[in-house]
């Protein structure tokens, strides 16, 4: 798969100049190509989209009101069909580093520039800069007809939203955003709906029980809705917590019977370790939720643990027999360490067996 950063080639850039050339004859072409390209190939994904969006300023003459119509321009024209999303995300950035001081006219583009992208990074700057009045913009933006436009609403104010920076006081209090996620909970556009689940996650790293009462309040209003709450619930269920397992009808079964834990003594870098049980319960096994926890070897004796899910479903059985296999294939995102890890099976946020296995080489 091609670098994401190589959507921001020599092309593109010639491209994008000379539609800025078409809605503005000042626009110094000739010279944007010249700061711009020199660069471009040393430069990483955000290092590039920064220097393709900074440069216009210096080379566009025109004050930033002015530069926002012309870039609107650009957007309706170079930005419809012939690009990425990704790719559009340069005009949002322009706001970005030149906007602050001209909060209205930049909230308004920001709007313009996130329909069939994104302007969920630019507009922290502003929450940052004016927190509630960039709060009034999400308000309005939550009731738009345009999908991406209420998207923003939700996805912008974000605490935690990856590679963004955070936003410390909505990570202490989000109180404010809770009207937005309230606006947004039964959206039509599961595009929607995904980001206020997402946002809601990030809360509950944070404000775990603000969001148990988001849920408490809100759960069993409709399947659409349920279904939101639950992917919004999912670093709370994934750390066992009972309240919320209880919420989403994971209970405690009493009489749970683990039969034949079958794993795998030892198992090579690069290939899957395999491991099979079966859950047996006097009456029918009703909702189960089935993860399993690694506990890794990792450098300097230290151990660092993850959660996987395997699946959670409706059991009208009274056995369920499961066979998984994870894989130790080398991955960027972890890398493995030779020795002893261990196993764990939950159920319904219980653990209930552990065994251990040996990581080795191929």
């Amino acid at each position: 798969m091609e670098a994401l950063k190589n959507l921001f080639n020599e092309n593109f850039v010639k491209n994008f100049a000379s539609c800025i050339k078409k809605y503005s004859s000042s626009f110094d072409e000739e010279l944007y190509l010249c700061l711009v390209l020199k660069h471009l190939e040393t430069l990483e994904l955000k290092a590039r989209m920064r220097l393709i969006s900074s440069k216009i300023r210096s080379c566009l003459k025109a004050d930033y009101g002015e530069s926002c119509e012309i870039l609107k321009l650009v957007k309706e024209d170079f930005f419809k069909e012939k690009t990425t999303s990704l790719q559009a995300m340069v005009l949002a950035d322009f706001v970005e580093v030149y906007g602050l001081e001209h909060f209205d006219v930049s909230m308004n583009a920001l709007e313009t520039f996130t329909i069939d992208s994104s302007s969920e990074f630019a507009v922290r700057e502003f929450i940052l800069k004016d927190e509630q009045k960039a709060m009034d913009y999400f308000y309005k933006w939550a009731k738009n007809s345009n999908e991406h436009i209420r998207r923003l609403a939700s996805e912008g104010c974000r605490p935690r939203l990856p590679w963004a920076i955070a936003l410390p006081s909505f990570k202490k209090d989000p109180t404010l955003i809770f009207s937005i996620l309230d606006e947004l909970k039964n959206d039509e556009s599961s595009y929607v709906r995904r980001s206020v689940a997402n946002n809601l996650n990030d809360i509950s790293k944070d404000n775990p029980i603000l969001v148990l009462s988001f849920i408490e309040k809100n759960i069993g209003s409709n399947k659409q809705c349920d279904s939101l709450l639950k992917h919004a619930a999912r670093t709370l269920l994934k750390k066992g917590d009972v309240k919320t397992l209880e919420l989403f009808g994971y209970r405690k079964i009493d009489a749970l019977i683990l039969n034949d834990f079958i794993l795998d003594s030892k198992v090579c870098i690069g290939e899957h370790l395999n491991f099979s049980f079966e859950l047996e319960n006097k009456t029918t096994l009703g909702l189960l939720r089935v993860e399993y926890e690694i506990d890794f070897q990792m450098a300097n004796d230290k151990r660092s643990k993850k959660i996987y899910m395997i699946s959670q479903s409706e059991v009208k059985a009274n056995k369920k027999l499961i066979n998984k296999k994870h894989s130790f294939k080398m991955i960027t995102t972890r890398k493995y360490y030779l020795g002893i890890h261990f196993i764990t099976l939950i159920v319904n946020g219980i653990k209930i067996q552990t065994k251990e296995f040996l990581l080795t080489k191929p």
